[in-house]
């Protein structure tokens, strides 16, 4: 009997290939730190929770070239780490040098904000990356082209296989490791972050004095700890006269939503110029001059100008205090990649 058995185990085990054989890899989950005072997390986040695997994976297709049609950006090309991941173009640019349609957003604090885009267009961040990807002034390329680019390489098929538990690369993978690896890009260590906590920094002068005007004019959009209350507006700036920009209109149809556009958020807005939704501004100073001195009326206007003649009435020392605070929103821990 015992023959028996030791023969059938000898067979069960010579019957099976290694090819049939796949390591169990630890993934383990990346926890989330939440920042004091930062708003609830993207629901998708839940669904897509990051895993070590899973954001390295990410990063790794982050900054890859092949994405594109020509082989010639990444994702990174526009989104790089020292602009807070924008760039400092005025508009986007693409393969071949396309000039895209608006300025590139900074991707920070991704994992908290309710809407992606200037016009608010994606609700889940792992449907945003697609985009980049067809649009003919960014990659202009496809998925299907990107996976076969890149499916026989080894690094990633060991990675995917870490990530997910099988090699096999799809669309759904690579959406998903993306958002993984951008919704672990928290800032959140600033100057006025260590104010705010009484870790021993403390505001000067005419940061302080930037502080109270900002809290008096500028907080009712650029609200709680992202600097953004996510919500969409007409301020106002000079219009992009591209046929193809609609602002937030693109998306809903609604003829009051025309050129509004997300709240931006202030944090490491030092790093992030040019300013407005294709680059209208090259400075905080000129976006303030700006705001003093009118800008443009409109039907659906922010009640924020519309209320008080178009404009928000500033002298030389508040805006110099107002630059002096929002640079205290710069965090080279996040900008520099430091821990």
């Amino acid at each position: 009997m015992k023959r028996i058995a030791c023969l059938l185990l000898l067979v069960l085990l010579t019957s099976c290939s290694n090819d049939d054989y796949r390591p169990i890899y630890n993934n383990p989950e990346i926890v989330l730190t939440i920042p004091p005072g930062f708003p609830a997390l993207n629901p998708a986040v839940n669904q897509n929770r990051p895993t070590q695997y899973g954001v390295e994976l990410g990063k790794l297709l982050f900054n890859d070239k092949r994405f594109s049609t020509d082989n010639s950006i990444s994702c990174a090309s526009c989104h790089i780490q020292a602009h807070a991941f924008a760039d400092n173009n005025i508009q986007g640019i693409g393969v071949e040098g396309r000039i895209g349609l608006r300025n590139v957003p900074s991707i920070q604090n991704m994992a908290f904000m309710q809407f992606y885009n200037w016009d608010g267009s994606k609700l889940k961040l792992e449907n945003q990356p697609l985009v980049p990807i067809i649009t003919h002034e960014e990659m202009d390329s496809s998925i299907l082209e990107v996976i076969d680019k890149i499916q026989d390489d080894i690094a990633y098929k060991d990675l995917f296989e870490k990530a997910f538990g099988d090699a096999a690369i799809t669309p759904e993978r690579i959406y998903k490791s993306i958002a993984q690896y951008e919704y672990t890009l928290i800032s959140a260590n600033s100057k006025y972050d260590n104010v705010m906590r009484n870790e021993g920094e403390t505001f000067t002068d005419s940061e302080a004095r930037g502080y109270e005007i900002f809290q008096q004019k500028c907080a009712g959009c650029h609200s709680g700890e992202l600097f953004t209350d996510q919500s969409f507006r007409n301020i106002g700036f000079p219009v992009n006269t591209d046929s193809n920009e609609a602002g937030r209109a693109r998306v809903t149809g609604k003829a009051e939503d025309y050129m509004s556009f997300r709240v931006p958020s202030l944090r490491n807005v030092e790093f992030t110029a040019p300013y407005g939704s294709f680059g209208q501004f090259a400075t905080l100073q000129s976006v303030l001059d700006y705001f003093d001195n009118g800008v443009l009326g409109a039907d659906n206007l922010d009640p924020v100008f519309k209320n008080s003649n178009n404009r928000i009435a500033l002298t030389t020392q508040e805006k110099a205090d107002l630059i002096a605070f929002m640079k205290t929103l710069s965090d080279i821990h996040f900008t520099e990649g430091l821990k």
